[in-house]
Order: C-alpha cells, then sequence, then structure tokens
C-alpha cells in the first residue's frame, strides 16, 4: 500500500510539471490541444493525491504501526476520529493533506473555469501547479508521509511497527481539534486561487475587473473558512489549554491571523476597483501579501523558527519554505512593475468624506495591524540574529497597538457603508449618523453610570451601540419602504430587501457579527480570577459565586486515567449546580493535560481549572469569571450566516411593484417618502 501511495505522488509530481509545461507552451503556440491536455493533467493530479491522502487514512483507521506517521501519532485505544484528526498531526501527513486540499482546489477551478478566460487560464493552470509542485516535492523528498519504521533485529534493520502507537497529542484530543485545522488549510489554500488568476491577468496584461468577477466567491470562500478556523483556534485555547482566555498572541495564532487581515482589506478594497476602477495596483499587493502570508504561516507552524504550543516540532524543512517565498516574492514583484502601466486607476479621489476614503482608511488600517503583529511575532527571531539573544514580545504590546487600531476599524464598519460614493453631504452625514451617534453616547453615559470604567471598555461599548445602530436602521428603512410597495410583514420585507441585494446587506450582517465579536472581546477587561489549593470541604469565593470541593475521584478507560474534581457551585444560599474540572494521564503518550468545567451563561462564564495536586496532597483549583465571552462564539455564527448570503446571487426583481409615476407619486406618497425610497433603492444597486 505504501509502495502505490508513494508513487502515486511521484507521479502526481511528473504530471503537474507536465501540465506546467503543457499550458505555457499552449498558450505562446496558441495551441488548444496542449492547454486542454493541461487541463486534463490538473485533473489526474487530483486522482492521484486523492490515492495517496486515502492510503494514510486507510493506514491510520487499520493501525498500520509500520509507518512512522501513524505510529507516531495514533494508538489502538483512540475514537476513529481522533485517528482520522492523527492525519494532519504530523509533518508529512498535514503536508498532504495540504497537497490533496490545493490539488482539489485546482481541478474544481480549472473545471468550473476552463470553456472561460481562454487567454489566462492555461497561465492559471501553470501558477497552480507551481504551487502544488512545491509541496509535492515537500512530501516526496523532505517529509515522506508513508515512512517506514525499521526495527534493529540481530544486526538487521527489519521493517516492524511496535504493537501500539504513541497516540494523538492529547492536546488534540477535543472535538474542535477535527474540524479547525482542516478549516485553517481550506482558508490558507484557498486564497492560491486568487493569486493564481491575479497572476495570470498580470502575465497576459489583461485590463479590467475579470479577474476580481472571476475569483470573488473564491475569495470570499477562503475567508470565510479562514474566519472560523481563527475562531475554532480560539475556541480550542479557551476549552483546552486552561489558562482561562482564548487569545495569548502565540506566534501560530498570529500566523492565522496575518491573511485573515490583508484578505478582510483585499475583499474590501476591491470595490473599489468594481465601482470606480481604483486602487488596481493595490488590490495585486494585496492579494499576492496574503497568499505570501499563508505560505509563511505554514512556515512558521513547521520550521521550529518560533516556540509554540500549535507548533510542529523543529524539522529541515524551513530552508525549502524561505527559498519558496523568495522566489515567488521576487519574481511577483518583478511582473508587478513591468505591468504597471496596465494597472493605472481610471478615477482620482474626490472626497475624504467618502465610500472610497472609508475603504483606503480601513485598509491602511488592516495593514497596520498586519504590520504590528507580523513584527511582534518576528522580533525575538530578529533580536537573537542582530544580538544573539532571544527577547520576547508580550500580549501588552499586542494590545497596545492593536486595541485603538481595532477601535478605529470598528468605527469605520459603522460608518463606512453609508458613506457616498465620491462625496458626501453634510445633509446626508446628518441622516445617517445623528440619531445613532446620540443614542450610542447615551448608552455610554448609562453604562459609566452603571459602573463600567475604562477608557477603552467605554468606547468600545459605544461604538458597537453606534454601529448596531446604524446597521438596524439602513435594513429598518429599506424594509418599510419594500413593505410599503408590496406589503406584508417588516421581517418579510426585509428579507425581500437582503435578497436584492445580497453582497451589500450580507455584508452588514457580517459587520454585526464583529459587532458582537467585539462585544466579547471587550468583556475581558472585566475578568476576575482567584486560585487557591484546596481539600474536600474547602470553600472559594470568587465575585458573586462561592464553590465548595465535594468530592475527588478518579476513573480510568484504555486512553487516560483522570483526576476529577466535583465542585458544588452556590450562589448566597442557593445551589446552582456542581461542575467537574478534570485532570488527565494518557496512557500511550505518557501526558498530562486539563479538562476545563465551564458554565456558560450569556453574560459570563465561570471557568474552573483543576490544575493538580501539590506535595501536601491538596488539589490546586484556579477559577475564573469571564464576562461577555460567549458573544464572540455567537458574533462568529453570525458572521458566518453573513458571509453565506453574500456568496447567493442578488435577485433584483424580487419583491418589485408597479412604481407611481410623476406627479400621481409625488400626490400620493409626499416628496420626503419619495427621497427616501430613492435612496433605499439606489443603495439596492451599490
Amino acid at each position: 500500500m505504501e509502495n502505490v501511495a508513494s508513487f502515486a505522488l511521484l507521479l502526481a509530481f511528473v504530471l503537474a510539471v507536465y501540465a506546467i509545461v503543457a499550458s505555457v507552451a499552449g498558450a505562446l503556440q496558441k495551441n488548444e490541444r496542449l492547454q486542454y491536455s493541461s487541463y486534463r493533467a490538473t485533473g489526474a493530479v487530483w486522482a492521484l493525491v486523492t490515492v495517496a491522502i486515502g492510503c494514510l487514512l486507510y493506514a491510520l483507521l487499520t493501525d498500520d504501526f509500520r509507518l512512522t506517521a501513524v505510529s507516531s501519532h495514533s494508538n489502538r485505544a483512540m475514537p476513529w476520529y481522533y485517528k482520522v484528526t492523527a492525519l494532519w498531526s504530523g509533518q508529512g501527513g498535514s503536508l498532504l493533506f495540504w497537497s490533496w486540499l490545493l490539488a482539489s482546489y485546482s481541478a474544481v477551478a480549472v473545471w468550473l473555469n476552463r470553456e472561460k478566460h481562454r487567454a489566462m487560464m492555461p497561465y492559471v493552470v501553470a501558477t497552480l501547479m507551481v504551487v502544488l509542485g512545491f509541496f509535492l516535492v515537500l512530501n516526496i523528498f523532505v517529509a515522506p508521509p508513508f515512512e517506514l519504521l525499521a526495527m534493529n533485529q540481530g544486526g538487521q534493520m527489519v521493517v516492524q511497527g511496535p504493537v501500539d502507537g504513541n497516540g494523538l497529542n492529547p492536546l488534540l484530543q477535543y472535538p474542535a481539534m477535527a474540524i479547525h485545522p482542516p478549516l485553517l488549510y481550506l482558508g490558507f489554500v484557498g486564497f492560491t486561487v486568487p493569486f493564481a488568476f491575479a497572476m495570470a491577468t498580470l502575465i497576459t496584461k489583461q485590463a479590467g475587473e475579470k479577474w476580481i468577477e472571476t475569483t470573488r466567491r473564491w475569495t470570499m470562500v477562503a475567508w470565510l473558512f479562514l474566519s472560523m478556523g481563527v475562531i475554532l483556534g480560539a475556541r480550542w485555547a479557551y476549552a483546552v489549554l486552561g489558562w482561562g482566555g482564548y487569545w495569548g498572541w502565540d506566534p501560530v495564532e498570529n500566523a492565522s491571523l496575518l491573511p485573515w487581515l490583508t484578505g478582510t482589506a483585499f475583499l474590501h478594497s476591491v470595490m473599489m476597483q468594481e465601482k470606480r476602477g481604483m486602487m488596481k495596483v493595490w488590490n495585486m499587493v494585496l492579494i499576492f501579501s496574503t497568499f505570501f502570508l499563508c505560505i509563511f504561516g505554514t512556515f512558521l507552524t513547521r520550521s521550529g523558527v518560533v516556540s509554540s504550543v500549535h507548533a510542529f516540532a523543529q524539522s529541515p524543512i524551513g530552508p525549502f519554505f524561505v527559498g519558496f517565498l523568495a522566489i515567488t516574492i521576487l519574481f511577483s514583484g518583478w511582473l508587478l512593475l513591468e505591468r504597471l502601466d496596465y494597472l493605472k486607476s481610471d478615477q482620482q479621489l474626490d472626497s475624504l468624506v467618502s465610500r472610497e476614503s472609508s475603504f483606503l482608511f480601513n485598509n491602511l488600517l488592516l495593514l497596520a495591524a498586519c504590520f504590528s503583529v507580523l513584527w511582534g511575532t518576528l522580533f525575538p527571531v530578529i533580536s537573537e540574529a542582530v544580538q544573539g539573544v532571544k527577547i520576547s514580545v508580550g500580549a501588552p504590546f499586542f494590545n497596545k497597538v492593536n486595541i485603538p487600531i481595532g477601535l478605529f476599524l470598528l468605527f469605520l464598519t459603522g460608518v463606512g457603508p453609508l458613506f457616498a460614493w465620491r462625496k458626501t453631504s453634510l445633509a446626508s452625514l446628518q441622516k445617517n449618523f445623528l440619531k445613532p451617534g446620540a443614542i450610542a453616547l447615551a448608552f455610554g453615559v448609562a453604562l459609566f453610570a452603571l459602573g463600567v470604567r475604562g477608557f477603552y471598555p467605554q468606547v468600545s461599548f459605544i461604538l458597537c451601540a453606534f454601529v448596531s445602530l446604524t446597521i438596524w436602521m439602513e435594513f429598518y428603512r429599506g424594509a418599510r419602504v419594500i413593505r410599503g410597495k408590496t406589503g406584508g410583514s417588516l421581517l418579510g420585507a426585509a428579507v425581500t430587501l437582503t435578497r436584492r441585494n445580497t453582497r451589500r446587506y450580507g455584508g452588514y450582517v457580517v459587520h454585526f457579527g464583529m459587532v458582537l465579536i467585539f462585544v466579547g472581546i471587550t468583556g475581558a477587561a472585566f475578568n476576575d480570577q482567584h486560585e487557591q489549593e484546596m481539600v474536600v470541604g474547602d470553600q472559594m469565593d470568587l465575585g458573586p459565586y462561592t464553590l465548595r470541593m465535594a468530592e475527588l475521584r478518579e476513573t480510568d478507560n484504555p486512553n487516560y486515567s483522570s483526576q476529577i474534581a466535583s465542585m458544588e457551585l452556590y450562589r448566597g444560599d442557593r445551589l446552582l449546580g456542581e461542575m467537574e474540572p478534570e485532570r488527565r494521564f494518557y496512557k500511550a503518550s505518557r501526558q498530562a493535560t486539563t479538562e476545563v468545567a465551564i458554565r456558560p451563561r450569556l453574560n459570563e462564564d465561570l471557568y474552573i481549572v483543576y490544575s493538580g495536586m501539590t506535595e501536601q496532597n491538596r488539589a490546586v483549583i484556579s477559577a475564573h469569571i469571564n464576562p461577555l465571552v460567549n458573544w464572540i462564539w455567537i458574533g462568529t455564527l453570525v458572521l458566518v450566516f453573513g458571509t453565506l448570503v453574500c456568496l447567493f446571487p442578488s435577485q433584483p426583481g424580487a419583491g418589485k411593484t408597479q412604481r407611481v409615476p410623476g406627479a400621481s407619486r409625488a400626490a400620493a406618497e409626499g416628496p420626503e417618502k419619495i427621497k427616501e425610497e430613492d435612496e433605499v433603492l439606489a443603495r439596492l444597486n451599490t
């Protein structure tokens, strides 16, 4: 089986090289047979990589411990879904999974576009196969996933696996980890498709926005997967690592955030190119940067350059990534400079108070955040190279820089979509922002009176209220106009409104999801915690709660043994229930982990960690109150829903009625209502 899989990978690499040569030669010679041959080769590459990954999955599920990838990351006691998870827990398996995802993206992209963009498609294929060829080289020569485990028997090396494997890293034996890495990889790999179309556009000197129109949904899908991957990683850190938080500015966390920031900037910036023919060079730079940061994040995770609980062990793979990044950056940079004449903007910025300027400021802030995170992540490496001393940059640096940036971005989330193109009038500003601004400020005063203190939390809550109100008003105004024309309920009119311009109103839903996430993040300013050594019968006070240790007991199963601290939770004299934090010891890997007990509520989480026993045989219990944290997970669901709405095509005719013309309309509706209706209908078309 391992021979079949290895041969399939080698043949896939050969066909990827053939696809590169055939596609470029076919384009230069205008030979359609060669071009179509390269398209079929792309499909064959996918089939061969699928055979290889299928073999590795079969080996994991059947406990074939002759393979190093199986014996190192799986064992017999693990449930089947954790055996599947072991596929991407090792270096070779994770790179094979990356290759398979990229082969899948490539095959689908080529199949859907094979009859379109005849000039670009050969170079799209070539770019995709160059990237895939690089990862196949890693799979074949650097980190082979089908390496056999050789054991010394009587002076001879014999291929023979152990009776049982080491098992999956205990920190990864958590349900979300079965979907977090695949979602993250789907995001990382997905940005290769718009990158390939951008490269093809430059190579063929294509004018216009064809590549953006073609790859818009590809970009949104990749961004959606990456967003879900980042948040699921935060959820894993919150529920598994047991330190009470969800984001520690860990280097690998940062590596996933970097392309998300530039990808978000790109999704906003392309609107300016589509509507006004502006920022063409900027958009190329953004999609290139997003792709490079995806590769950089993969390098950071696998090279051992930085220390992280998320990272793979140190390996010789780093120089290959550095070389690939250097070559692609130099080539794409040279190509971009060569094609500057084809990327001139059609329009100029007319006013600072316009939608164009809001997108520009949004981009600048996102890139400032990206640079600060990148600098803080690489600073230990840079300081060691320059001074010989590794100086780590902690959370205070990242928070100090990125909190103000985040608040400015939150403000732009509210005002940007309501600005007009070219220039926004003073009357429009007053109409759209006066009431929401006044109500949000009143909300801030009320919070202050209720005891909410701190400059940043106050500003954040005020901005969250302001943005929520602007979004609600946009839906209300539009739904009211449509209800007046079609009848029915306000909710039904809002659905019709959204269907008529899914991209705009789905974007509002995404923005509202971000508001909810900001509410959850702001709650961290009010966290409370207490740690105490306890025996059965002891009590701990935390805020309005009292925790009493009722019992310490032990359990055992084939995978792990555990100690469980049963804690009774009281508020005053009322028993609210029991919480059972756990300390597990995994037998195969001989590693200990904590299993956090969480009592989730909309206003706060009560979060309890059993850290272990002291030499005096006392249990160490750490308890946290984390206000509003669940709004992060709720906001993520809203963000996912809004992005899915954006992906659906608009239906401009949904809910349309016959408009009353001229004087009859003025007499029936009045000038103010006519003006409001015209504004809503204009927004439906933008």
